[in-house]
């Protein structure tokens, strides 16, 4: 409802009070958020770029159990917004839970820098012979790392979403203006992480990891400043529903006390409010979809569960999160792959030949700035060239739909992983031919044969990364949007723990007897090339399933109000696409 210029979508300031439309909201508002994502994507991947080669060499661990380590960090920095997203969409929003956990992320960055600055926090060295870390050391250097997880697990799910709720669905102009606005929230996002992996990683290596960690605390900090600048001007959605996840458990409960009912011929039979209730109380009412038709019970009139049914929408809602989680499980093994730009794809550059002139060395963590890089020039490519033309051709507001953009992403990566096992065998190659056996020794195979893999993991990460973060906050119940986009976040978290998974047990399996593990700590006496063989096959049958599960995939349908009480059916067209995805 349009009145007095008001947004349509019942948004409110930080008091409560609706908010103009013509002064609030909008990229205005986003301009305010960008700077934080920057900063800090700048301070996580200025960790995660080069954590495992300080593992290696400044806490001196051994290749194996600094790769799950990092894996599991990663992993726990990508597994926490689930809390926070629940957290934000069930008590205190997204703006105080992304308040709180801000603050708790820069304490974490506080630590860590001191940790890798003072002596008394480092392992002492005495003529070339390090003695390792000890407990205290060790154990103040985790806790360092895992406050910044759980920090991150307030800011990540809250701040993107956040961003997007400036923009008002019910108005046509901001609506078409979301479209590109993930595009260009993750370029941001971009803009932090090649600053680190060019400058951070550098600066880590030859000034000093206190500065090199240093840096983005203090960009954090100035970015939390210039974010509450912009509160005047913040959107904030209303919670319709006080607890938003309950749904998740009634529908199934109810519907298996209902499991010996039948279910109506006609949907229309089933329990649902009247239009004018969700035109009086600003919620969306989500129609009848013909998926996970079990559920359907619980939406039986007359039921044995003793209480009132569940409405059609609140059963919609728990199949939403369904068919997400049917999505959400074949993005596990692409997470995996991506898991190894920070830590094998860092050792095997290490091994090779990393000169740049005659005394300039290429930091071993700096090719992941290539990943960015490509992310950089694909955004604006895809969003100004790419999306229109094929707007033009399928009349698609998105140019392609959601899972066609997963689809080409995930294809890419699979090209990307082939790529990396045929450089790794021919790293082998040149190994037998030169007689290379020592764990030290520089194989004479220049570091930039690995460039192909980073620029195509960086360009698929334009089609499956932000397609993945648009399509579950588009796709999630209206209440669950944080919560929603935590299938994305966990997703990447999963796949880092489950790359640790597989690292240890590959380590263990073939390190047995007479035969050498894939994954040593002398990478010139192992066989990376078996295990990037073992991901590229893995990855290919994890595409066939993806293809399989989009096929089965029905979005969500929903009617909004429009023009004082009127409402009309917003609905994703459910034709089937050449790539034989539905849209």
């Amino acid at each position: 409802m349009e009145t007095k210029g008001f947004t349509q979508d019942g948004t409110v300031d930080l008091r409560g009070r609706p908010v103009l439309a013509s002064r609030t909201g909008k990229w205005n508002a986003c301009a305010f958020l960008v700077g934080y994502e920057a900063f800090e994507r700048m301070a996580f991947y200025g960790i995660a770029s080069n954590l495992v080669n300080y593992l290696t060499t400044q806490l001196h661990e051994d290749t194996v159990s600094s790769v799950r380590n990092v894996n599991s960090w990663s992993g726990s920095v990508w597994i926490t917004p689930i809390l926070g997203a629940y957290i934000a969409d069930t008590y205190l929003g997204r703006f105080w839970t992304f308040t709180v956990s801000s603050l708790i992320y820069v304490m974490g960055m506080i630590m860590l820098t001191t940790a890798v600055s003072l002596k008394s926090l480092k392992p002492t060295c005495t003529n070339g012979i390090c003695n390792k870390a000890s407990t205290s050391q060790v154990a103040f250097f985790y806790i360092s790392l895992y406050t910044i997880a759980l920090g991150a697990g307030g800011t990540k799910p809250n701040i993107s979403t956040f961003g997007a709720d400036q923009f008002d669905d019910f108005n046509p102009h901001e609506k078409e203006l979301k479209v590109s606005f993930f595009n260009w929230w993750m370029f941001s996002s971009f803009l932090g992480a090649l600053f680190a992996t060019l400058g951070l990683v550098y600066i880590q290596e030859n000034l000093g990891w206190g500065l090199g960690y240093g840096v983005p605390t203090v960009g954090l900090l100035v970015s939390l400043v210039v974010f509450y600048l912009g509160t005047p001007i913040y959107r904030h959605k209303v919670r319709k529903t006080k607890s938003p996840a309950r749904d998740l458990i009634q529908v199934p409960v109810t519907a298996f006390k209902n499991r010996k009912l039948q279910l109506p011929q006609n949907p229309c039979q089933l329990h649902e409010h009247e239009p004018q209730y969700y035109i009086n109380s600003g919620k969306r009412q989500v129609h009848y979809t013909p998926i996970f038709r079990f559920l359907d019970k619980a939406a039986v009139k007359d039921g044995n569960s003793g209480r009132p049914p569940c409405t059609v929408t609140q059963v919609e809602g728990t199949k939403l999160v369904l068919g997400m989680m049917l999505i959400w499980l074949v993005t596990l093994v692409p997470s995996t792959i991506w898991a190894q730009i920070n830590t094998l794809f860092v050792k095997q550059g290490t091994a090779m030949d990393r000169s740049l002139g005659s005394s300039f060395q290429i930091p071993a963590a700096s090719l992941g700035s290539f990943v960015t890089l490509s992310m950089l020039i694909s955004v604006p490519m895809y969003d100004r060239y790419f999306v229109p033309f094929m707007r033009s051709k399928t009349g698609n507001p998105r140019g392609i739909t959601l899972l066609q953009r997963l689809g080409i992403g995930f294809v890419i990566q699979v090209i990307a992983i082939a790529i990396a096992y045929a450089v790794e065998v021919r790293r082998m190659h040149v190994i037998r031919v030169h007689q290379i056996t020592g764990p030290k020794q520089i194989v004479p195979m220049n570091i930039f044969w690995l460039l192909p893999q980073y620029v195509l993991l960086g360009i698929a990460d334009v089609f499956n990364a932000i397609g993945l973060l648009e399509f579950f906050y588009d796709q999630s119940p209206e209440d669950m949007q944080s919560l929603g986009t935590t299938f994305f976040t966990s997703g990447i978290g999963i796949g880092n723990f489950l790359n640790s998974f597989l690292v240890t047990m590959v380590d263990k399996l073939t390190d047995r007897g007479e035969h050498k593990s894939w994954i040593g700590d002398n990478l010139n006496d192992s066989h990376l090339d078996y295990y990037y063989g073992f991901l590229l096959v893995i990855s290919t049958l994890n595409l066939g399933a993806f293809i399989w599960a989009s096929s089965k995939y029905v979005y969500k349908r929903e009617t909004k109000e429009v023009n004082e009480g009127c409402i009309e059916m917003e609905s994703k067209a459910l034709e089937i696409s050449p790539l034989g995805l539905q849209v």
